[in-house]
């Protein structure tokens, strides 16, 4: 026989080499076949995948190795999200082109996924800066411009005047430029937005319908959507010049209103600050909160300040004469950007009310105890009843909700509406890395779309990059420089390029049919039949936009007539984060873990100093490199570790510890079937009865039959039901330790061996999804023709599987709430975990804090949690 040591970089890359010359995963329709795709989502080509990437994709793959087992034909694609700021920072940087450090970037990493196996179809592979890609995405534009999906308004932005650009929110620290530290201003500029406020109740009534979704991304989609029932109120201006409108959901306290509140950037500040003596200082409040982070502003800690505009309003029902101020926590862009101040009722306008000393009137009181304005050291913000409040005293503040609405209607102060927290999406972004936006500006016919013969608008290669004066297209004569298509006068493009949420938003339809190369780029056949994708993995930090615009984007394909889905995606994961503990140096900050031996820096020979365990980042240095891990254990043991060290929806802590157990595992499983594979290479798997006329199979053989079909049937649960990779490792080591344990049958037992066969070849089926290399060689090694990946996924016997069972109770803080089904004998840890996961215990404790397990053997667990079930 051949050298029988494991090698894992030999044996992966053999095996990768053969995938790939015998194209394994690649796949076409299949309508004699039950399709799933599954996708995670595509990375942005930064030069290198980190061990977060790994754990991602790796999920997936088990998950599409796992379904190709079971016959299902499975669709999963790589990608490239290529367009973006980080390649235009790299030209400024480097002189090198974006394109170049992109695709330079993309084939690093193509290496890097190909060397870790995993199981995809790259002849679907996309780069979204390519004009095969963008070209339908400007398609798509025109034809949602042509629907009125698409308008250009004024919009107000954040600009560097040093760079000359504008910067995303998250591009202003502490009001400041991130690339040069110059003061940030407010600029109003011209923008595109696309009408995704058309959507709106779409959006919101269909997060019912996707059940496969975690709760709490839904709750985060809603919350962004932001649907409010409540009323439009008019408090007229004492210099009778109209009325300010607020939006207000508590309209019961419309009586306790004793003074109005305006956003800092509201265009009413500049209005009522005209002319009036204060209006120097007026105007430095308002520089002064622009530049003041937005989750700042409206956070609770953050100190509430304003300034008197010199005018007044009046409040509708009770005739008070109200000032108006500014307010540093008052936002533009939601409701109106003003609000009628309750100062008894609502905290933050206490708080305003106590520092300029502005009036409280109570107009709720609680049951129990009279409310004194004077005595209060916070508001009241519980439910009560109305006093002060005219006709309305005596209700209760609830109650008394649609009865003010009324009034206010038949009184003509205000209207009973619906406010959505949702603003439509702003996709003009001033750079030149992105996807051009197809419109041609004409002094005589105005906005003129580009006509789609003409298309795509690409991208010119000879720009150059300074990092100041906007976007280099601006200065590209024979870029911005054309013909109106409609009149043929002089003309100029537009020099704006697309939000690269744009490209995200439909990609994994483009995936579905790559080099579709006419009108409109997707071919509706094969969306139909993949479509929509069943399984997307991806982390929680796109739970609202990424995943809102791609819902949308779904709907207006689907509404051109491209689409025949209403959502993009059945199912959701989002993986929980890497994480690490930080080492730092006194002398040379923070260390890579090769820095860093026996506690002590590699450099100076300090001291190191342990940091708390954190998300794995390149500031805090606590990142493991990938290929590192490949080069010394194996790709195969990188993915058994991300997958055994967490459920995929928690965090996972790092550990070197753990991740030489994962390689010790591979090689104690390698050593056992090394051992037994000149006994059982000519024998075949057991496939005869428990028990027949008289016992055919006796004792710890028998056990370890029982034992591989309860590893069978344990495996495909905890992957069909749950994706649980952690519990599925620990019962194939479970499993492997049962292996150990037997006494070896004598060489002539061709029963007992064939025992050990099956145990042998179904273990190596059940890791084949997680360590593919590895499975792959053993299973040729043990005699089989047909490779591994082709392989069906094993089926258990019930009747050899089954023994003795008992029920167990499930209480949540001494309630029963549920039963689960144990086998007699189960481990503690094992029955705990599938009483926290059991569907109707799963509702009642997620997102609360668990105090204790409590198990009384063979009876019950009782999980007490804080909180409300």
């Amino acid at each position: 026989m051949e050298n029988r040591k494991y090698r894992p970089r030999e044996i992966e890359e053999k095996w990768q080499k053969r995938w790939e010359e015998q194209r394994t995963f690649n796949v076409t329709e299949d309508p004699g076949k039950k399709k799933y795709y599954l996708l995670e989502m595509f990375p942005y080509p930064s030069g290198k995948i980190h061990i977060g990437h790994v754990r991602n994709y790796t999920i997936g793959d088990v998950v599409a190795r796992y379904k190709r087992m079971r016959g299902y034909n499975v669709l999963h694609p790589m990608g490239w999200d290529a367009f973006g700021m980080p390649a235009e920072n790299a030209a400024i940087e480097r002189g090198i082109h974006p394109s170049v450090w992109t695709n330079e970037n993309i084939a690093h990493m193509r290496k890097q996924l190909k060397r870790m196996g995993f199981s995809y179809d790259w002849d679907r592979e996309i780069s979204t800066c390519e004009p095969e890609y963008y070209r339908w995405e400007q398609l798509f534009f025109l034809e949602m411009y042509e629907k009125d999906l698409v308008y250009k308004k004024r919009s107000a932005v954040n600009w560097c005047p040093q760079c000359r650009t504008v910067l995303a929110n998250e591009q202003v620290e502490a009001g400041l430029c991130w690339r040069c530290s110059a003061v940030v201003e407010e600029q109003v500029l011209d923008q595109w937005f696309f009408r995704i406020t058309n959507y709106v109740e779409e959006l919101l009534r269909d997060c019912d319908k996707l059940t496969g979704w975690p709760e709490r991304v839904l709750t985060m989609q809603q919350n962004w959507i932001g649907k409010s029932y409540g009323c439009e109120i008019a408090f007229p201006r004492e210099d009778g010049n109209g009325a300010i409108r607020v939006f207000t959901t508590r309209q019961d306290t419309l009586y306790g209103a004793t003074f109005m509140l305006v956003a800092a950037e509201h265009p009413l500040v500049t209005e009522l600050a005209k002319g009036k003596p204060a209006e120097k200082q007026i105007r430095a409040f308002v520089e002064n909160v622009r530049k003041q982070d937005r989750a700042v502003r409206t956070s609770e800690s953050t100190e509430k300040e304003g300034v008197f505009l010199g005018s007044y309003c009046t409040n509708p029902v009770t005739g008070r004469k109200m000032p108006i101020y500014a307010a540093n926590f008052v936002l533009a862009d939601y409701g109106t950007g003003c609000v009628m101040a309750v100062p008894t009722h609502d905290q933050r306008d206490f708080e305003f009310a106590k520092k300029y000393g502005l009036p409280l009137v109570v107009v709720i009181q609680p049951p129990n105890r009279p409310l004194d304005p004077a005595a209060m050291t916070e508001a009241y913000v519980e439910e009560g009843i109305l006093v002060n409040s005219g006709p309305f005293s005596g209700m209760e503040n609830l109650k008394a909700l649609e009865a003010i609405a009324a009034h206010l209607e038949k009184a003509g102060y205000g209207k009973k509406t619906v406010q959505y927290r949702l603003r439509d999406w702003g996709i003009s972004r001033q750079r030149y890395w992105g996807a051009p936006i197809p419109i041609i500006n004409c002094g005589k016919c105005g906005t003129v779309p580009v006509p789609e013969k003409d298309l795509p608008v690409v991208l010119p290669r000879d720009v150059a990059f300074t990092g100041e004066g906007g976007s280099p297209l601006a200065k590209h004569k024979a870029f911005v420089e054309t013909a109106c298509p409609r009149c043929g006068s002089p003309a100029q493009r537009e020099t704006d390029t697309m939000d690269t949420f744009v490209e995200s938003s439909w990609y994994f339809d483009r995936f579905c049919s790559p080099r579709y190369s006419v009108k409109p780029g997707l071919d509706r056949k094969k969306l139909d039949y993949w479509l929509p994708v069943d399984q997307y993995i991806g982390g929680i930090e796109h739970a609202i936009l990424h995943l809102l615009y791609a819902r949308f984007y779904t709907k207006a394909l689907r509404d051109m007539g491209l689409l025949g889905v209403d959502e993009p995606f059945k199912n959701l994961l989002t993986q929980g984060m890497v994480c690490k503990e930080s080492m730092r140096c006194t002398e040379h900050g923070y260390l890579f873990p090769e820095e860093a031996a026996d506690g002590k820096c590699r450099k100076c020979g300090l001291e190191i100093v342990v940091g708390k365990t954190e998300k794995m980042s390149k500031s805090l240095r606590n990142v493991v490199d990938p290929d590192y891990l490949v080069e010394k254990y194996g790709a195969d043991t990188a993915r058994l570790f991300c997958l055994f060290a967490a459920p995929p929806e928690k965090d996972l802590e790092w550990s070197d510890q753990g991740i030489e157990g994962a390689f010790r595992f591979l090689s104690r499983t390698w050593r056992i079937v090394m051992d037994y594979l000149d006994d059982i290479y000519d024998i075949a798997p057991y496939r005869g009865p428990v028990s027949g006329n008289g016992q055919v199979l006796e004792g710890e053989i028998k056990e370890l039959r029982r034992k591989t079909h309860q590893t069978i049937k344990r495996v495909t649960a905890d992957i069909e039901d749950r994706f649980h990779f952690n519990t599925v490792i620990s019962a194939v080591m479970e499993l492997v330790n049962a292996l150990y344990q037997i006494g070896r049958p004598a060489a002539g037992d061709r029963q007992a061996l064939s025992v050990i066969r099956e145990t042998i070849d179904a273990a190596v089926l059940l890791l084949s999804p997680i360590v593919p290399h590895f499975c792959e060689e053993l299973w040729t090694m043990l005699g089989h023709g047909q490779g591994v990946a082709d392989s069906a996924w094993p089926a258990f016997d019930p009747a050899v599987a089954s023994e003795e069972e008992i029920t167990i109770v499930v209480q949540v803080n001494g309630k029963v709430r549920s039963r689960v089904t144990v086998s007699a004998g189960e481990e503690e840890a094992r029955i705990k975990t599938l009483a926290r996961t059991d569907g109707k215990i799963a509702k009642l404790i997620t997102g609360k804090e668990l105090v204790k397990e409590i198990y009384v053997p063979n009876k019950l667990v009782n999980i007490v949690v804080r909180g409300n079930t």
